[in-house]
């Protein structure tokens, strides 16, 4: 999905969730049922599934996990894996009831070019429902947060050594404009938006087709 970050997260496939564990306080499992719960039954498309995380929050789905980064997918417990990019997927038009995209979005290549990639694979009513990681909207605590995740993100590239690729994520940060405007102008229609975490630095969105 994105040149640059696809042989980072192939290096640190192994050590990728507890390090997401760790930033997260434990909570980034919480953050992704909030917005899984705005999914619609049926057949859902797991968008970026890296290594499965999602799978434990997507029970009760019929899930295919998609992922550039084979070294990730070889990791996950789910049983329907494609290694594809999210720019170009090999899906029949109208083949899903829902996507989810979890800590993704950020690393995309083209968000345009995805956006219409799950327009064409959703079925008519379909969702889509992201969650990810962003920059918290007031100015002072955008400035703290990027002096936190300055340190942080590095210290925790130290726990897994690679400092420098974790430099690269801290920077991927303030790569996209606010949730708020991000999708305003895509092909699907924001139905809401909202933001969690400490100083809401991770947000959800629910597209609709």
């Amino acid at each position: 999905m994105s040149e640059a970050s696809d042989p980072i997260f192939a290096r640190i496939a192994r050590r990728y969730d507890f390090i997401n564990v760790l930033l997260s306080f434990g909570r980034e499992q919480a953050w992704r049922r909030r917005g899984i719960a705005h999914l619609p039954p049926g057949r859902i498309l797991d968008l970026g599934s890296g290594t499965g995380a999602a799978d434990p929050v997507l029970h009760g789905f019929d899930v295919v996990g998609l992922d550039p980064v084979s070294e990730m997918l070889q990791l996950s417990p789910m049983s329907d894996r494609v290694v594809a990019i999210g720019e170009s997927m090999p899906f029949a038009d109208e083949s899903f009831e829902g996507v989810f995209s979890a800590y993704v979005f950020r690393n995309l290549t083209s968000i345009d070019r995805t956006l219409g990639e799950i327009r064409r694979i959703l079925k008519p009513g379909g969702k889509a429902v992201i969650v990810d990681l962003s920059r918290p909207r007031n100015p002072i605590l955008r400035f703290l947060h990027r002096l936190g995740s300055a340190i942080a993100l590095p210290l925790a590239g130290l726990i897994v050594r690679a400092p420098g690729d974790y430099w690269y994520l801290h920077k991927s940060l303030d790569k996209l404009a606010p949730v708020e405007e991000l999708y305003a102008d895509g092909p699907l229609r924001v139905e809401r938006t909202w933001r969690m975490g400490p100083f809401g630095f991770v947000y959800g969105a629910v597209l609709a087709k």
